[in-house]
């Protein structure tokens, strides 16, 4: 079992007022990043994928669906299309139901289409690498920009938020807020930039693996000593 090493740790964090971070709701909140990315070394997505367009497709693939699936319909989709001119060209019937298992086929596959188109016309073919040409893309919002620019660039320029992220940072009392663009700024404005490239993932692993929507295995966790989240 995972044992946290007590000497990087200051215990009994107090709650305090999220409208003004203060330092030592900050230092909690590094401390919390700091002991899972310990638990949890392997900092990457679980979306499979060998270059920036196969993580750009995966990653808009996966609203609304796991991971485990997208894995499942990504592994003959990317040995059809190799490259963005495939996803550009590609037939939009014939490709909603390459995708259709993932939910919300059709629009899915408009954007797939589109932003490929974009990428190939605008970008030379080469997925951009800001975040202010990666949310101009259809169905690219902020978390899939910054899934993208950490996974595939290893860029920090914000914090994905999930349905895994938003959960515990609510749990952790790390953010009051439900729309996630402003869990990210919690997030943000808590963490340094040092921490954004793990802070999504060591989140969602630790959301699969011990905090769960239902019934979180609290006994287990290793920042229990940190959460101020109480079981009903």
């Amino acid at each position: 079992m995972f044992m946290p090493d007590t000497a990087c740790i200051e215990k009994n964090y107090p709650m305090t007022d999220l409208d003004k971070p203060s330092i030592v709701l900050k230092k909690r909140a590094r401390a919390i990043i700091n002991l899972l990315r310990r638990a949890y070394p392997q900092t990457r997505t679980l979306l499979n994928h060998s270059n920036p367009l196969e993580l750009l497709i995966a990653t808009i693939l996966s609203a609304q669906c796991t991971d485990k699936k997208v894995n499942e319909i990504t592994g003959p989709l990317f040995e059809k299309y190799t490259d963005v001119t495939d996803f550009a060209r590609a037939n939009q019937s014939v490709l909603e139901q390459e995708i259709r298992p993932t939910g919300f086929y059709r629009n899915k596959t408009a954007h797939i289409i589109a932003t490929a188109t974009i990428i190939l016309d605008t970008y030379n073919g080469h997925v951009p690498n800001r975040m202010q040409d990666l949310v101009r893309l259809p169905g690219v919002a902020r978390k899939t920009a910054n899934i993208v620019l950490a996974g595939a660039f290893h860029i920090a320029d914000g914090i994905a938020v999930d349905t895994h992220v938003k959960r515990l940072a609510g749990r952790m009392g790390l953010s009051t807020n439900t729309i996630p663009d402003k869990i990210e700024q919690d997030l943000m404005s808590l963490l340094s930039k040092s921490f954004w490239l793990d802070t999504n993932f060591v989140l969602v692993n630790h959301g699969r693996a011990t905090c769960p929507a239902r019934k979180p295995r609290c006994t287990l966790c290793v920042i229990r000593h940190l959460c101020p989240y109480i079981p009903s």
